[in-house]
């Protein structure tokens, strides 16, 4: 097999646009003939055969790191005292421990057995203290890789933004951003009060046990081993709520470590609902089901030469595009998978289609859509 090397060019949106004589970028609606770019499915099949191991290795070195760092830094910034340092210390942590969180979307991918433990110590670590365990995402992301549910009214994290109101973009960064102070309210209050009501029960583990940004979705009754998961998770959120709270009120935690803890938690979160914003096109107003190349040209990447998109979009969320295309390729193989289909793909297949420049146009592209259709 013999690869050609190929140059790109961005377009006016921030795309890199190939094969495509306007320049501009194509519209997840307008796959290739027969709804699927059937050379772009083979090759991604051919070609990454070798990499769908997981190196267990990889897993757990990135994340003990990632949370040795973030929390070190989240520390120092609680002790530091000049606001320089604190700003500093507090960017340190965010970026880390959004590092950390981030595996919580491996975790939804990995098959049973590959990574003994990694669940546990993650929701342990990361998961339960930063309100977020992974039952939350386990159990409803599959539900957008699935391919009569991605963009409709069934995917719990798709939303036609791009044809929504220009004021929904705002509101959608802020709902994201405060999710911590949202989380903390749902696992010190409405989770205990559940437990005692089965009505509420119904709503709270419906509605408000999933990471989704769809407000019409409600999640299936966990059954079997996933419940049993899903009980104690909630269990852990809860104590850990109480403790967290009891300590302010005590005045074992001073209330600026608890403010300057919560202040980094929703920054995270809100990075990870900036790096959401753009990891679609959010074109699917139909809310109808769509192939799975349209999936593809749906979604984004964000590849090299950006280095930037490797710390508001880690752990291979910068390849989401290819995700789609390859979802059981685990994060430290996806820049691999990335070049071969690069360098073996013709300049006309839709493979190319989804590559991005950087995060600002791409939040430009969408802010112009929104504005476009007032």
């Amino acid at each position: 097999m013999t690869f050609e090397t190929k140059s790109f060019a961005p377009d006016e949106t921030g795309f890199i646009a190939l094969g495509a004589p306007s320049r501009t970028r194509v519209r997840a609606s307008k796959a290739p003939a027969g709804n699927d770019d059937k050379a772009m499915l083979k090759a991604a099949a051919q070609l990454t055969r070798d990499l769908n191991r997981p190196d267990a290795r990889i897993y757990w070195a990135d994340l003990l790191a990632s949370v040795l760092l973030g929390y070190g830094a989240l520390v120092a910034a609680i002790l530091a005292g000049p606001i320089g340092f604190k700003l500093a210390f507090g960017a340190v942590a965010t970026l880390a421990l959004y590092r950390a969180g981030s595996f919580i979307h491996e975790i939804a991918h990995i098959k049973k057995g590959d990574l003994p433990y990694f669940r546990l110590v993650w929701n342990m670590l990361v998961g339960v203290p930063l309100f977020a365990p992974s039952f939350m995402y386990e159990g409803v992301h599959n539900q957008h890789h699935a391919k009569t549910k991605f963009g409709t009214i069934d995917d719990p994290e798709y939303l036609p933004l791009a044809s929504m109101k220009p004021w929904s973009l705002p509101v959608f960064m802020l709902f994201g951003t405060l999710a911590p102070v949202l989380l903390l309210f749902r696992f010190a209050l409405l989770a205990p009060l559940s437990f005692f009501s089965a009505a509420l029960r119904r709503q709270v583990v419906e509605k408000y046990s999933g990471l989704q940004i769809n407000p019409d979705f409600r999640r299936a009754w966990p059954e079997g081993e996933f419940a049993r998961q899903f009980t104690y998770q909630e269990v852990g959120g809860v104590l850990w709520s109480w403790a967290l709270i009891g300590a302010v009120v005590a005045g074992l935690v001073p209330v600026s470590a608890f403010v300057t803890f919560m202040l980094v938690a929703c920054a995270l979160m809100g990075l990870n609902q900036l790096r959401t914003l753009v990891a679609h096109l959010w074109e699917n107003d139909a809310r109808q089901p769509v192939s799975v190349t349209e999936q593809y040209l749906d979604s984004v990447n964000v590849p090299p030469p950006n280095m930037l998109s490797a710390l508001w979009a880690p752990v291979g969320l910068r390849y989401h595009a290819l995700h789609h295309l390859l979802p059981g390729v685990p994060y430290h193989n996806l820049g691999k998978a990335h070049r071969r289909l690069s360098e073996e793909l013709e300049a006309g297949s839709a493979y190319h289609r989804t590559s991005a420049t950087g995060l600002w146009p791409l939040v430009a592209n969408l802010a112009r859509q929104t504005f476009a259709r007032r």
